[in-house]
């Protein structure tokens, strides 16, 4: 994946970050346990932006019914934000071209798992493996009202895709016991869990000890069985190169 910026003034990019202010705000962060909603925070890379902007929707159509303020002159006058569709759709400008390789998209998006009061991040999929030309990440407001971005925010998510990998996928839907292997380990795993439940609601020390079961944090099956080795609990995702 190569950025190329179009300006000298750019953007920052940067590997996801784990870390969500709700998440803080959990019950003794409980919310981290969750290694699915870790992974997805980390699973690519965020535009993050220079400067603080406001935008204001007094929900009409017009393209003059949301006004944009920036706050950096360098970043002014539609540069990084402004009211392009109308319908309550703010625009940001990446400022880039992306180029992948060959049969790879990129899925541009909002950080996953950080809603924003007021404003939704709207997703797309871009074919960045032939584009010339660059893409905007839009949001649209789901009330009138006004938000505010700040600078350092990650106002776009980027993450690849193969669309031809989805298309290959052709889904089935079964009964379990058509898989005998498959369960007993989910009755295996529901009995397990419903019991480590019961002892936690009822203050069993060893349950209140170890909080949760951390089976798939690390890897493992309720029986002691390991995991493939693709298994991740954390990623190792690589800052561009400049």
């Amino acid at each position: 994946m190569i950025f190329y910026r179009i300006h000298d003034r750019c953007v920052k990019v940067r590997p996801g970050a784990t870390a969500r202010d709700w998440m803080d705000s959990t019950n003794q962060s409980f919310a981290y346990r969750c290694l699915p909603l870790l992974i997805a925070n980390a699973c690519g890379w965020e535009l993050l932006l220079p400067c603080d902007v406001e935008a204001e929707w007094n929900g009409g159509p017009a393209l003059s019914d949301i006004t944009v303020t920036v706050n950096n002159d360098d970043f002014g006058n539609g540069r990084m934000a402004s009211s392009h569709f109308g319908h309550g759709i703010l625009t940001f400008n990446t400022g880039f071209v992306i180029r992948t390789d060959v049969g790879v998209a990129t899925l541009v998006r909002g950080a996953p798992n950080l809603p924003k009061a007021g404003i939704a991040p709207l997703e797309g999929i871009v074919e960045t493996d032939w584009l010339n030309f660059s893409f905007t990440m839009n949001w649209i407001f789901t009330a009138p009202g006004k938000v505010s971005f700040r600078a350092g925010e990650p106002f776009c998510f980027l993450m690849p895709v193969s669309i031809a990998a989805v298309e290959a996928v052709e889904p089935q839907i079964r009964p379990i016991d058509e898989a005998p292997e498959i369960a007993a380990g989910y009755r295996e795993w529901a009995e397990l869990r419903n019991d480590f439940n019961k002892r936690l609601a009822a203050n069993d020390p060893d349950a209140v000890k170890n909080r949760w079961q951390k089976w798939y944090t690390r890897g493992v099956q309720p029986n002691g069985e390991a995991a493939p080795t693709r298994h991740r609990s954390k990623l190792n995702v690589r800052p561009p190169r400049v």
